[in-house]
Parts: C-alpha cells; structure tokens; sequence
C-alpha cells in the first residue's frame, strides 16, 4: 500500500461499480455480485455461489484527471487437484473507450478443489495492490474491468487526484446470461470475453448474467432478469443441461416457456434474444453428464468427454441437436405473439466448420481467438443493420 500524502482515497460505493447486481460489504472489502441476495439464498450451489461471485463484466467506472491510479484487492486463486496450474485473473484499465494497460495480482486467497474427491479447501492471502501509472492528466473516463474468472475483494482505490462518478451516457443496457461461454472460459482477459466484445461493437453497456456451469433456466435467475432494468435481453441456453443431464425433454420446453414468460413479465416489449448452443462436437448427438477424460489428465491437459448414451434421445434425454430443435420451435410459436423475441442459432456464431479451424481445447469451452470471432459475430448478428438489436 502506497503511504505518498498526494493520494486521495475514494470509497468504494455503488455509484462507481457497473455490471454488479449486489455488493456485499464484508471484512476483507467489497465483493461484487452477479446475483442478488435473494436469488443467492434460493441455492447452495456451490459452482453457482462460485461462478456468480466471479465478476465477469463487472468494472469500476469513474471520472478523474489523476496520472495514477492504485486500487487495493483481495483476488481468489483456484487451484485443482492434477490440473494445470490456472493463469492469474487480469484486470484492464480502458481509458475514455480504448484499452490502456492491463495488470494482475499473483497471490490471495487459495481455493484447493479436488474434483475427484469432491473436497474444497481454503487457504486466506493478503491483501495486494494494483498500480496504474502515467496516464493523461486531464480529465477521463477511466474502467477498470475486474477480473471474468476470479472472485475480487475490493478493499481500496485511491489516485493522485480526485474522483467522481462518471454520469450515464445514455447507452442503451444489454441484459445477457448464458453459461460458462458467456461467463468467459478460457478467455485472454476480462475485455476479451466475447460478451464485452460484442458490448464494445454495439456501443452499449453490458449486464453479464453468464454463469459457468450454471445456465439451468433456475427461476431465481429469471426473476432477475425480470427486475433488472435493461433494454436489451438474451438469453444463451442449452449445454449446460446437457453437460449436467438435468433435465428431459418433457421438462425442458415448460421450463424455457416459463423462463421467458417471466423475463416479460419485466420486459414486455423489450427485444428478447433467444441463442441456442454454439457447436460441440461431444454433445451434438450424445447426451450428458459431461465428466473429465483422464486420458488427457495424465498428459496435464484438462479436457471432457461425454458419458450418455445417443440412443437415449428416444427417452427424452438432451443433446445440443434436441436442444436447438426444441428453443427453435419454442420462439417461432411465442413470436406469432411476441414480435420482439427473436432467435440465434449458436452455430452461426461458431459452427461445425470453426471447430475444424479453432477446436475446442477442452471440448467445452473456446479459446481466446473464439472468444473474438463470436464477439465480431454476435455484433455483427445482433446489433448489425436487421439484427434484432439494431437501431438507435
């Protein structure tokens, strides 16, 4: 911690933090969530608890002439059991729109998780500080984008000159949730995910509701979104039900209609995006559960595989294949009613044809140069001329 006399300390308040729902003050700092209290007490999910903490799309946003800028924080390190060790979470500094330096933090808390055993074990760090130096002195809009895949304690922000909350800009707000793709996976840094990528295309400002593993049509998930103001919705639906073999076919219609029936019980008119899975080749014709192939364990690579049986599908069981067919149907009934709710095929944003080009390193979750071609996609699709979020 700097102990110069020149630094001004600004409390962390709602007022600079976007893209959280909640904000838990707590004794080692502020923890943004992605969920609201209620919602988090309807589940004690642990991968939800985890992932929902985890502040993918989450920035601090603020206007300020200062040179330098410091911000205290306690970072939460996953570490699993027989897997490479995990890249550190970055934090990028975009200055008045452009990306200005990246920083990161190597120590903190240290989360043990043996998925064999199904333990997890914590380990508390210190605190540590991230340095931002040499920036214009006049006035700016400054983000800093927390970490996509690292649950942050922010404990301090102090600059070498004062700061005030940065006025909306009247941006439209594009709501969006979806699983561990949406959440980031497997991405570069924080601005890289292909959600802010396609936030930064279409000139809004993102909400990130995408939860690794954990996009299961929860009704809690939905009343959010239900309350949360927005203009712009979508929702990413289907591998995770597959890959967790959660539910039937006979469940899985009901549950999406009731999803989307409670999201307009919030957003009646607003344009409603419904995204089907993008292209994965375990899960097109096979069901779940997904489970780690420990052939690539004991190379040191983590990957997955899938377990179900195809022949399975007659009995009800999910595949991406079902999965698309199904979310198809369901939004060509609802949009004879519903001009506003529209659907994207997840393959147009990575098809059969990418894989080819760019596999999958795990054969779940794309790598940093997916991450940029589905943004480019998503923006071009969805916020292009005709897009369902087109226009001003």
């Amino acid at each position: 911690m700097s102990t110069e006399q020149h630094w001004i300390t600004t409390p962390l308040t709602e007022e600079l933090v976007r893209g959280a729902l909640d904000l838990e003050r707590t004794e080692r700092g502020l923890l943004p969530h992605r969920l609201p209290a209620w919602a988090r007490a309807q589940c004690a999910d642990g991968q939800l608890a985890m992932a929902e903490s985890q502040p993918s799309g989450v920035r601090l946003v603020f206007r300020t002439a200062a040179t330098a800028v410091e911000l205290d924080v306690v970072a939460t390190k996953r570490v699993y059991e027989g897997a490479p060790a995990r890249p550190d979470g970055m934090y990028d500094l975009v200055v008045d729109g452009r990306f200005a330096a990246r920083a990161g933090v190597t120590d903190g808390d240290v989360v043990t998780i043996d998925m064999a055993a199904g333990s997890v074990r914590m380990n508390p760090g210190p605190v540590r500080t991230l340095r931002f130096t040499g920036l214009a002195g006049q006035d700016k809009r400054v983000e800093i984008w927390l970490p996509h895949n690292e649950t942050t304690r922010l404990v301090a922000l102090r600059t070498d000159a004062p700061v005030a909350a940065a006025p909306q800009d009247g941006k439209r707000v594009w709501l969006h949730h979806g699983s561990s793709i949406s959440h980031g996976s497997n991405a570069a840094h924080p601005t890289a995910i292909w959600p802010a990528l396609a936030s930064a295309r279409g000139g809004v400002e993102l909400v990130n509701l995408g939860f690794g593993g954990s996009a299961l049509l929860d009704p809690f998930t939905a009343r959010t979104m239900r309350d949360t103001p927005a203009d712009l919705l979508s929702v990413k639906v289907g591998l995770n039900l597959v890959n967790t073999d959660l539910m039937r076919l006979r469940a899985f219609g009901p549950a999406v209609h009731g999803f989307l029936d409670t999201i307009r019980d919030g957003h009646p008119t607003a344009p409603l995006l419904v995204v089907s899975p993008i292209y994965c080749a375990i899960h097109e014709h096979t069901p779940g559960p997904s489970a780690v192939d420990p052939s690539g364990m004991a190379t040191g690579r983590l990957s997955f595989t899938a377990t179900g049986d195809p022949a399975r599908t007659a009995e009800g069981q999910l595949t991406l294949t079902v999965i698309r067919d199904a979310l198809s149907r369901i939004v060509e009934q609802r949009a004879a009613d519903d001009p506003n709710l529209h659907y994207l095929d997840g393959r147009e944003l990575y098809g059969e044809a990418d894989y080819a080009e760019l596999p999958l390193p795990d054969e779940l979750h794309p790598d940093a140069a997916t991450h940029a071609r589905m943004g480019e996609r998503f923006a071009a699709l969805a916020f292009g001329s005709g897009g369902p979020f087109g226009g001003v």
